[in-house]
């Protein structure tokens, strides 16, 4: 993928803050600029007691940024021109201070400036003393951030440049560019920006008497990370969840059930105004007509359970008019491809993503793979942590997206003249 100016790895602003660590950035720098990025180094006044913006500007091949009150820059109000020129901002190494200041909302130089101004995705990379890492105050911060949709990458754990060892030495500068470039999150706000999505999860839990209960083994792990990567390419999204062990992504509005007939309702309601809709939970197919009012005991050999179909949430939403571009999910245990596409056309869906799941696959992992099918096409995501390939399969469907309504405006204007 490439910026909107061609740049591989996009337009990169690395903040440098005043950590030992800050050594490291001529090496992130170079790794990140071989990755096909254009940076921009910004330095606080105590970045530049640890390394020099000579080296700095030697391997970005940009002039470095270090004061907010700089006269020349500042006449074209040169701190938003940063924020808007980033695609992604990532602080590397962001100290205590600068993750307090963040937290607090405070503009006190350029740095915090530029990270309050911009839209863009904002990366830190934290490098303190273990004690102060583990500081009730500098966890209550990163988790304020981390709530706010900031991302964290480390700290790892070693020895640290005080002599003691423990959490808190930035990672490597190869771990971050890697990071910054395999998964390029600074596409992600214009993807889905102004977008409403609405996204099913998890499974569902069909009652037999009031202590027993029919479900299936999902943990709605990948249900959520594509809320979360939705969220992240600036849509307005709508998490529909069964009964899981998993927190909301920040950001979004989870509309919590239990059933077949819950996820049917509360989806076609949502889909109304829903510009795509990704059914990702795990629904169960049957379900019994009714459930015992007592619990049933055991008192027979055998025992026979009568089930119902339940309704089609897919297919429905499928189905209504002006329906939003549709995606669903097909776990299969064999023939993935065969049964994939025979519910792409069986449901008249727009895109159909599937995995293998089974005792080796699919469940009870945080990884996942996908193959992702519609009328005409195919691609495959290879396995990587759910969000990663969440990320991956949003910007498929975000192309697609934009692929059928193009199609339909021209449609429309051919059926006018």
């Amino acid at each position: 993928m490439a910026d909107r100016n061609g740049n591989k790895g996009g337009r990169v602003l690395l903040g440098i803050t005043g950590g030992i660590a800050a050594y490291k950035s001529p090496e992130l720098v170079r790794r990140l600029v071989e990755g096909g990025a254009e940076v921009q180094v910004v330095m606080t006044r105590a970045a530049r007691e640890f390394v020099g913006p000579a080296a700095l500007q030697a391997v970005s091949g940009r002039p470095v940024r270090t004061d907010l009150w700089d006269d020349i820059a500042e006449a074209a109000m040169g701190h938003i021109e940063l924020a808007r020129w980033a695609d992604q901002i990532i602080v590397a190494p962001a100290t205590a201070n600068f993750i307090g200041a963040l937290s607090g909302g405070l503009a006190t130089d350029l740095l915090t400036t530029l990270c309050l101004a911009t839209e863009a995705k904002i990366t830190l990379a934290p490098a303190m003393n273990r004690v102060m890492w583990s500081h009730p105050a500098v966890q209550q911060n990163c988790a304020t951030l981390r709530a706010r949709g900031i991302r964290f990458l480390g700290p790892g754990e070693g020895e640290q440049a005080c002599g003691e060892t423990g959490p808190g030495r930035m990672l490597e500068p190869e771990e971050i560019a890697e990071a910054l470039l395999v998964e390029p999150t600074w596409l992600a706000p214009r993807l889905l920006a102004g977008k409403r999505v609405v996204i099913t999860a998890g499974p569902t839990r069909e009652a037999i008497d009031p202590v027993r209960y029919i479900t299936n083994r999902s943990s709605g792990k990948m249900g959520y990370a594509v809320a979360a990567a939705a969220t992240e390419a600036g849509a307005d999204v709508v998490l529909i969840s069964g009964p899981v062990n998993l927190e909301a992504p920040p950001g979004l509005h989870r509309i919590c059930i239990e059933t077949a007939e819950d996820l049917y309702r509360e989806s076609l309601a949502a889909a109304r105004d829903a510009d795509i809709f990704i059914g990702c939970a795990a629904v169960s197919d049957y379900r019994p007509p009714a459930a015992a009012t007592e619990k049933i005991k055991r008192s027979v050999e055998t025992f026979k359970l009568d089930l119902v179909r339940s309704p089609d949430t897919l297919a429905s939403v499928a189905a209504m008019r002006g329906a939003p571009f549709t995606v669903g999910f097909a776990a299969e245990t064999e023939k993935v491809r065969e049964h994939a596409q025979k519910k792409l056309e069986s449901k008249k869906v727009d895109m159909i993503a599937a995995n293998e799941v089974g005792p080796a696959c699919g469940f009870d992992r945080e990884t996942n793979s996908l193959e992702v099918f519609w009328p005409g096409g195919s691609v495959m995501i290879g396995e990587d942590t759910k969000l990663a390939v969440a990320r991956r399969l949003i910007a498929l469907i975000a192309e697609r997206f934009r692929t059928a309504r193009r199609g339909e405006r021209a449609s429309g204007s051919q059926a006018a003249s």
